[in-house]
C-alpha cells in the first residue's frame, strides 16, 4: 500500500466538516517547482529585469535562505517587481502566469487529495510565503476558505514593494496558521497539512495530521524521525521529439480516416459516412500517440439509453478525441464557432456534423440550439457536449451552462455524464502536444429529464455538476497509487 493511499484513507476517516482544516503550502507541493521562476522568466522577456537584480538574487541563491532574515532579503530583492505597479496590474500578472505556465506544473495526486478534503467539508487554506498575486488564481481554483500569503503595502492602489506585517516563512507561517484557527475555531489536532520545504517544519508540527511532499533534504529527515506520512510525488516529463512525433501521428491518422470517409460520402452520397469512419481514425491516432482509454465502471451506459445527451467535463482539445473513441456512432456533437474556423479540423467537424453555436450572441442561443435538438427528436442521434463551454486551466468542474439541458428536456432524452480523468494532464490547455498516458472514464447513470421544467434548468445543471464533483473526488484509489500504470511509464526529461 502506498503513503498516498494511506493518506486518501486518513482523509475519508477524518471528521467531517469546518472544524478540520487542510492546509496547503503552494510552491513545490501543490505545483512542481516554484512560480517565483515564472516571475523571473516573465521579468526577462519584458526586459524589466536589471543586473542589479539578477546580482542580488545570485547571492542569495549561491549563500541559502535558512532563516526568517534571509527570506526577507529576500522579499527586497523583489521589491523592484512590485513597486510603482498598480494593485490590478500585478493580480493581472498572476493570473497570466497560472494560466500559461504554473497550472500546467500542478500534481494530480495532490489535487485528488484537495478534493478528498473537499468532499469531507473540510476547511481548504493555502498558506505560503509567495505573495497574494502568486496565490490568488490557485486559491480561486481550488475554492479555498482561506489564502494566508506574504502581503505587500498599497498606497493608493499602488504598490510600495514594501512587505507588511511578518512573512509568512517558517515560524511566520506557523504563528499565521495558529491566529486563524483562533479565530474560525478550527481544531488543528484534527487538521491535515502539506508542505515540501525544510522551513516550514513548525507549520507542519502545528496540526495533527502533517505530510511530507516531496521533501527537501532537511524535511525529510524530520518526517521520518517522526513518522509522518511522506508523499514522493513527481510530474512525468516526455521527450519533445516524441511527444512532436506522436502528435503528428495523431493528427494524421485522424485526417486520413476523415479523407476516407469524406471520399466516401460523396461515392454513396451519404455524408453520414464521414462520421461511421471518424472513430476508427481516432483508435488509430490515440494509440499511436500512446493514450490508451479505460473505462472504469458504467461502460454500458454508453448504448443503454440512446439518443442521449451525453455531457463531459472539459479540460484539454484530447476531450474531443477520447468521446468519439467512448460514443462511436450514431452521435454528433455542439461546439463553439471558434473551432469551425480551425483548418483542416474545422472542416471536418463541420462535415460531420457538429452544431456551432456562437457564444457571442446569446440572444439566438435557443435558435442556435434547434438543429441538435431536432438530431435529437427526429434523426435518433445522440448529442455530445461540454456543458462547461470552455476548457478550465486545471481539473476544476467549472459552473455548468443551461443549454445542454434544455435541449435534453426539449427532446425527452436522459443525460449521460461522462467523467474523465487526466486528458488535461496528457495535453494541457494551450499545448499542441501529446503525452502519452491513460485516460480513464466512469460513465454514470442516465439522469431521466422528464418533467423538467425551463425555469428550474439551472438546479438541474448544477446537480448535474455535482455529480461529477462527486466522482472524481471519490475516484478509484488504486489509479493513484505509486504502482499504476501511470507511475510505471518511462519518463525521459525534456
Amino acid at each position: 500500500m502506498s503513503a498516498f493511499t494511506d493518506r486518501m484513507r486518513a482523509i475519508r476517516a477524518a471528521p467531517t466538516g469546518k472544524k478540520v482544516a487542510a492546509l496547503f503550502d503552494y510552491d513545490g507541493t501543490l505545483i512542481e517547482g516554484f512560480s517565483a521562476a515564472a516571475i523571473m522568466r516573465a521579468r526577462m522577456r519584458s526586459m524589466e529585469f536589471g543586473l542589479g537584480e539578477l546580482a542580488d538574487y545570485l547571492l542569495i541563491g549561491l549563500r541559502g535562505v535558512v532563516s526568517e532574515q534571509d527570506y526577507a532579503e529576500v522579499l527586497a530583492a523583489t521589491k523592484p517587481t512590485f513597486a510603482g505597479k498598480t494593485y490590478t496590474e500585478m493580480l493581472e500578472f498572476g493570473e497570466d502566469l497560472f494560466k500559461h505556465e504554473t497550472a500546467a506544473k500542478l500534481r494530480p495526486q495532490m489535487w485528488q487529495i484537495l478534493l478528498a478534503h473537499r468532499e469531507m467539508g473540510h476547511t481548504i487554506v493555502i498558506a505560503s510565503s509567495a505573495t497574494r498575486f502568486q496565490i490568488a488564481p490557485i486559491a480561486r481554483e481550488i475554492e479555498a476558505d482561506h489564502a494566508l500569503a506574504t502581503d505587500v503595502e498599497v498606497v493608493d492602489g499602488v504598490l510600495t514593494g514594501r512587505i507588511l506585517g511578518r512573512p509568512l516563512w517558517g515560524p511566520g507561517k506557523a504563528a499565521a496558521v495558529r491566529a486563524l484557527a483562533r479565530d474560525h475555531e478550527i481544531d488543528l489536532g484534527a487538521s491535515f497539512a502539506y508542505s515540501d520545504g525544510n522551513e516550514d517544519i513548525p507549520y507542519l508540527e502545528s496540526v495533527g495530521h502533517p505530510a511530507a511532499v516531496s521533501p527537501r533534504r532537511l524535511l525529510r529527515a524530520e518526517a521520518e524521525a517522526r513518522g509522518w506520512p511522506i508523499l514522493d510525488l513527481k510530474n512525468p516529463t516526455y521527450n519533445r521529439a516524441g511527444m512532436l512525433a506522436r502528435t503528428g501521428a495523431f493528427y494524421g491518422s485522424f485526417i486520413a480516416s476523415a479523407a476516407v470517409g469524406f471520399t466516401a460520402g460523396l461515392v454513396r452520397r451519404n455524408p453520414q459516412t464521414l462520421v461511421e469512419t471518424l472513430p476508427t481514425g481516432v483508435d488509430v491516432g490515440l494509440s499511436l500517440a500512446g493514450v490508451h482509454v479505460r473505462v472504469l465502471d458504467g461502460g454500458e451506459y454508453l448504448t443503454s439509453d440512446r439518443p442521449c445527451v451525453f455531457v463531459f467535463n472539459h479540460q484539454s482539445k484530447l476531450d474531443l478525441p477520447v468521446m468519439i473513441n467512448l460514443v462511436r456512432s450514431d452521435a454528433t456533437g455542439v461546439a463553439k464557432k471558434e473551432v469551425q474556423r480551425v483548418p483542416v479540423v474545422g472542416q471536418i467537424l463541420d462535415q460531420a456534423g457538429l452544431v456551432f453555436i456562437d457564444r457571442a450572441d446569446p440572444s439566438r442561443a435557443i435558435e442556435q440550439l434547434a438543429p441538435a435538438v431536432k438530431a435529437l427528436r427526429e434523426d435518433g442521434m445522440s448529442l455530445v457536449v461540454a456543458p462547461e463551454g470552455t476548457r478550465s486551466a486545471t481539473p476544476r468542474i467549472g459552473p455548468f451552462k443551461k443549454g445542454p439541458f434544455h435541449i435534453a428536456a426539449q427532446a425527452e432524452v436522459p443525460v449521460v455524464p461522462v467523467v474523465m480523468r487526466n486528458t488535461g494532464e496528457l495535453m494541457w490547455r494551450g499545448s499542441q502536444l501529446i503525452r502519452p498516458g491513460i485516460v480513464e472514464v466512469r460513465v454514470l447513470p442516465p439522469v431521466d429529464t422528464t418533467g423538467w421544467r425551463a425555469e428550474e434548468m439551472g438546479t438541474h445543471a448544477e446537480e448535474v455538476r455535482q455529480m461529477f464533483v462527486t466522482a472524481l473526488a471519490d475516484w478509484p484509489l488504486e489509479s493513484f497509487t505509486d504502482d499504476s500504470p501511470e507511475s510505471e511509464q518511462e519518463t525521459v526529461d525534456e
